[in-house]
């Protein structure tokens, strides 16, 4: 097998390997079943990864039957299975990817010094003869067979490169290269891939592969440095899963490569518009939460929140994405309405939604959204709606609510203090109640004397929270006609006297009855 493949654009061919359900299942909490073992198979066969890591057969009857039903419904990719580097496991691993269309043997021993003295208790030269003779039982076993120095990066170089040699000398197509605990940095993986690929008898007749942990952070930057220095396999994970910190994420390789093509002249068969899909998938499956920041398919990749930020995306989307959310899966661009907006996003905000405001309204609203977005962590579509109807539907009312303080708790009496500004004229009232609504309609009657009577009080959350904007609706009724009035207001109590007033208002112009100035009768 050839260590570099072209596509037809003249790129290296770049292999997929997912370790999602192998190395990602040993995330502790992440166990998949059988079920969720087979849906996933389907979805990285679909997406375009080139080989499926399913599981470890020998580990249980569990991991077994999961890599032998992936390798039974897997139409494109090559179905591999972790083994150690004896019989028995060799042998159980053939036998559960027997029925793939392309089975894989991926076979495994610790090569550095901590790990042979204190997890294997060998010494070199028998390592050295495990490396030969695990591979040699592989490979008459199956065509593909893969051979991983587990901490390869902690290795003495020349002891790393005898078993290298004797892998391929042993029938391997495949070398990995792994830095098993994340310990390497980016320059020193690429020099160590580079050594073997020009240093090691028959490399250049096998394909070289990484497996980079993340306790660093490193595990993408060092994944694509093996790359640039001639690896052709990385190996990775959905979501970044696996032991500690995880696996390069392989969401995040597939898109460095197709975003920096300048830089990284690779090409994968991976089709990166499901990515956020099959992220998802993984995330449900797993009970994992997909982080709100994380690169590529995190809820914020595409969000813009920052009104500097907005306004570039307005003007060119270019100015701060690097790539398209369709590209990934994620949809569209989210200009997120925050405190940080200016008036040219939320006047592009409100356009989506429907409305157009004059300049007053629009300068009207926007201090009414600033001032919500000082009194909610999140805004959402229903609250501008809620606020911009809310605007329109009372800007011309006679009665309007100017000011409310209310004082309430369990001592007791309420006590509600109203502003009302009633045709251009200010009037204050105090007023008490049983419970702070009372106590506010009350102090209304005062400042607006009126006969009509409550028919309906009614409140709504307009989206989820505890800081949820409510929606008060309220009916009144005087002389057999009614009247309804709505507002929406972080708090209950002003959403609550501004319905209030706006029934009032709506029961005036039904009735044409004004007594006083204010009074329905």
């Amino acid at each position: 097998m050839s260590s570099v493949s072209k596509t037809q654009d003249n790129k290296d061919r770049i292999f997929i390997f997912d370790t999602t359900m192998r190395d990602g299942e040993q995330s502790p909490g992440a166990a998949m079943s059988l079920d969720n073992k087979i849906e996933l198979g389907r979805l990285l066969d679909q997406i375009g990864v080139d080989i499926i890591e399913a599981g470890f057969p020998a580990s249980s009857v569990g991991d077994f039957e999961a890599v032998k039903a992936v390798a039974s419904i897997c139409e494109n990719a090559t179905v591999a299975g972790l083994s150690r580097a004896n019989e028995k496991d060799i042998r159980r691993c053939a036998e559960a990817v027997r029925h793939a269309k392309r089975g894989r043997i991926h076979t495994f021993i610790s090569t550095s010094p901590i790990h042979r003295k204190h997890k294997l208790q060998m010494e070199a030269h028998q390592v050295l003869e495990h490396v030969t003779s695990s591979v040699t039982l592989a490979r008459s076993l199956v065509d593909d067979v893969e051979w991983s120095a587990e901490d390869a990066t902690r290795t003495e170089r020349d002891f790393l490169k005898q078993c290298v040699e004797a892998a391929i000398k042993a029938g391997a197509g495949t070398i990995n290269i792994p830095d098993t605990v994340g310990y390497s940095y980016p320059d020193e993986y690429s020099e160590l891939i580079k050594d073997l690929i020009t240093n090691v008898p028959g490399a250049d007749k096998v394909i070289f592969s990484t497996h980079c942990h993340n306790d660093l952070g490193l595990a993408v930057a060092n994944s694509l440095a093996g790359v640039r220095a001639g690896a052709r396999q990385i190996e990775c994970s959905i979501n970044g899963m696996g032991e500690r910190a995880g696996n390069a994420a392989l969401e995040e390789i597939v898109m460095a490569m197709r975003v920096r093509g300048d830089a990284m002249p690779f090409e994968t068969r991976v089709d990166s518009p499901q990515l956020t899909r099959i992220s998802q998938a993984v995330s449900r499956i797993t009970g994992f939460p997909i982080q709100y920041n994380k690169a590529i398919v995190g809820k914020n990749a595409f969000s813009h929140e920052s009104g500097i930020h907005q306004d570039g995306m307005l003007k060119n989307a270019q100015t701060y994405e690097i790539m398209r959310p369709e590209d990934v899966g994620q949809g569209h661009t989210n200009l997120v309405m925050g405190k940080l907006s200016g008036k040219h996003a939320f006047k592009k905000k409100l356009e989506e939604l429907g409305y157009t405001l004059s300049d007053n309204g629009l300068i009207d609203a926007f201090v009414r959204f600033k001032d919500l977005c000082d009194r909610k962590k999140q805004v959402f579509d229903e609250d501008i709606i809620a606020l911009v109807d809310d605007q329109i539907a009372h800007a011309d009312d006679a009665i309007q609510v100017a000011r409310l303080r209310v004082v309430a708790g369990t001592d007791g009496p309420q006590t509600a203090e109203i502003d009302l500004k009633v045709d251009g004229e200010n009037i204050w009232k105090t007023a008490r109640g049983n419970g702070p609504v009372d106590a506010i309609f009350n102090a209304i009657r005062a400042a607006a004397p009126h006969e009509a009577v409550l028919e309906l009080y009614q409140v709504q959350a307009v989206t989820e929270g505890t800081d949820a904007q409510a929606t008060v609706n309220v009916r009144l009724s005087a002389n057999g006609r009614s009247a309804s009035g709505r507002a929406a207001d972080a708090d209950t109590l002003v959403a609550s006297a501004r319905a209030y007033v706006a029934a009032l208002n709506r029961l005036q112009a039904v009735t044409g009855v004004r007594s006083g100035g204010v009074n329905v009768a």
